[in-house]
């Protein structure tokens, strides 16, 4: 009688479930404040409030989104990012803070109004970062690559909580579009084509069983319209 070989694979079942397995991830930037107004370079230096249009921004993102079932909330180091979700943090959604989100760090030019010739000098970054260079930091500060690696402690600590399903995370415009890029395999030199403005949301969907991320919603700010009427 011939032998019939049997080759089990185990836990199939469990391997199956983690391959649909997803997370989706609502990220958000920040509402404004007085040095967005003014043009004033901010980056994780500047440790600022909310002005009276950045907490109008942050109460139409929470009742547009209130009634999604975030299990947490990611917040950067800076006092900002916590007024931008303050409210859903009110409703008893547990939040943590991700240093590693934190805004770049711009080194001499926080705090500034941009001249002439720190517009020169911004310009000359940027177009640096654009053609590759991404390893140049800005002049007392980090560079794009930098900035990258600490995301990455700071995703991997999110995404290693498979049972949070749905996130918020509130971060800041120039780590934004760094983020964006790595999360989506993109080279950081291409950081520059994700816009993003005051309170603009990306709805990203990552899953478990390939490790990629699909942006679902990009610079959203459809929420803040009722700010117009107003």
């Amino acid at each position: 009688m011939p032998r019939i070989l049997l080759i089990l694979h185990p836990n199939t079942t469990e391997d199956k479930a983690k391959s649909l397995q997803q997370k989706t991830i609502y990220l958000i930037r920040h509402g404004e404040t007085d040095f967005n107004r003014r043009g004033v370079v901010q980056g994780s230096g500047v440790d600022s409030d909310l002005n009276e249009m950045g907490r109008a921004q942050a109460m139409a993102f929470f009742q547009a989104y209130q009634h999604v079932p975030f299990q947490k909330v990611y917040i950067s180091g800076l006092q900002r990012t916590y007024q931008t979700v303050e409210s859903f943090i009110e409703l008893g959604i547990p939040y943590e803070k991700q240093t590693g989100l934190n805004e770049i760090s711009w080194g001499i030019m926080e705090g500034k109004v941009p001249g002439n010739t720190d517009n020169e000098y911004y310009r000359n970054l940027i177009e640096s970062w654009s053609s590759g260079n991404t390893a140049l930091p800005t002049d007392g500060g980090e560079s794009p690559d930098e900035v990258a690696a600490r995301q990455k402690v700071a995703i991997d600590a999110i995404l290693s909580r498979p049972n949070e399903e749905t996130v918020l995370v509130a971060m800041h415009g120039r780590a934004m579009r760094i983020l964006l890029c790595w999360l989506t395999a993109k080279p950081l030199a291409m950081m520059d084509q994700f816009e993003h403005s005051n309170l603009c949301l990306y709805k990203l969907r990552y899953e478990y069983g390939s490790n990629t991320f699909t942006i679902d919603v990009a610079n959203d700010t459809s929420h803040l319209l009722t700010l117009a009427l107003v």
